[in-house]
């Protein structure tokens, strides 16, 4: 039986990608595509619902997809995991799944897991992120979601990481205690660098999107099917495939 998917935001850049690799998905069809605008009625009958609205309306869609008892893919950034914790209770209670998916593309799901590995061995750890300057959000959800895995990762492996001036604006913004500075200029698609630096020495994990078409096609492959059948809150691909990898508890 075919699925209908309701897509948020299916003009933009990602939901135009999300579409396409709709179309080549056995058991799913894009059954309506509203905008960052449309009335969120439309999303009655839908058998799985995925946002890549706007920062400002992705809330909106999370809650009257869990209102009407349907599952949600959420694709757009802005989601910090106390944002998300305030979903939780809904989704329980609710007894529907809801799923989000800060970056589709594995090379930077690998990127940020392999942060969060090696966060407990430095003591200092930075986040360098740009994207084009048409991303209305900083910082992007990306390095939101690094942040706290660098955060967890070190949560029982020597505490916050060290920030020395955090109190300055040029220090960036703070998320779980990481700094992060946000870049947004022309001729840029997404770029994140991790710099972790400790007594004599420091390493980089930097991921670069070049093709955004190619690289998040096999994450969306991925994470429609999963959070049509998903139940509760499920954060990140990482949770949907086995990486490989695991930060120190």
């Amino acid at each position: 039986m075919t699925k209908h998917v309701a897509l948020v935001g299916g003009s933009g850049k990602l939901g135009s990608i999300i579409a396409e690799v709709i179309e080549g998905l056995d058991g799913f069809e894009v059954a309506r595509v509203l905008t960052s605008s449309s009335d969120l009625s439309e999303l009655d009958g839908a058998d799985l619902v995925i946002d890549a609205s706007t920062p400002q309306v992705s809330v909106d869609v999370v809650r009257a997809a869990i209102e009407r008892g349907v599952n949600v893919l959420v694709g757009t950034s802005g989601w910090s995991a106390e944002r998300i914790a305030l979903m939780r209770p809904l989704v329980e209670a609710a007894g529907t799944g809801a799923v989000f998916v800060p970056n589709f593309s594995l090379g930077s799901v690998l990127g940020s897991a392999l942060a969060g590995a090696a966060a407990p061995f430095f003591s200092s750890v930075e986040i360098v992120e740009a994207h084009r300057d048409t991303k209305i959000d900083s910082p992007s959800g990306t390095a939101v979601r690094t942040a706290e895995l660098i955060a967890e990762a070190r949560a029982d492996a020597g505490g916050p990481v060290e920030a020395p001036h955090a109190d300055q604006r040029a220090r960036g913004q703070q998320v779980a205690s990481v700094p992060v500075h946000s870049l947004r200029r022309p001729g840029v698609i997404a770029r994140q660098d991790v710099i972790l630096s400790g007594p004599g020495e420091s390493l980089t994990i930097s991921h670069d999107t070049v093709e955004p078409a190619r690289a998040y096609a096999p994450g969306i492959r991925v994470a429609v099917p999963f959070a049509a059948q998903a139940q509760g809150i499920v954060v990140g691909l990482e949770n949907m495939i086995d990486i490989g990898i695991r930060a120190r508890s």
